[in-house]
C-alpha cells in the first residue's frame, strides 16, 4: 500500500474549523480565552477590510457611472 494511502487511513479528514481552532490554541499556548479573543479580533478586522473594499468599489462604480453620463451629454 502506498504511504499516502496508509496516512489517509490513520488521519481523520482535515476540517478548516478544527485547523483554525488548533492554530489559535497553538499560538496562544492553549489559552482558550486568549485564542477566542484573537479569533474575534481577526474576524472583525477581516470584516472591516471587506466593508472598506466594498465602499471603494461602490465609489469607483458611481464615478464611472457619472463620467459615462457626462460623456453621453456631450
Amino acid at each position: 500500500m502506498p504511504r499516502n494511502a496508509q496516512r489517509e487511513q490513520h488521519e481523520p479528514p482535515s476540517c478548516p474549523v478544527e485547523d483554525t481552532v488548533t492554530a489559535y490554541l497553538t499560538t496562544t499556548h492553549g489559552d482558550a480565552r486568549l485564542a477566542l479573543r484573537c479569533a474575534v479580533t481577526d474576524a472583525l478586522s477581516d470584516l472591516m477590510e471587506a466593508e472598506r473594499r466594498a465602499r471603494e468599489r461602490s465609489r469607483l462604480i458611481s464615478r464611472g457611472y457619472v463620467r459615462g453620463r457626462f460623456q453621453d451629454a456631450e
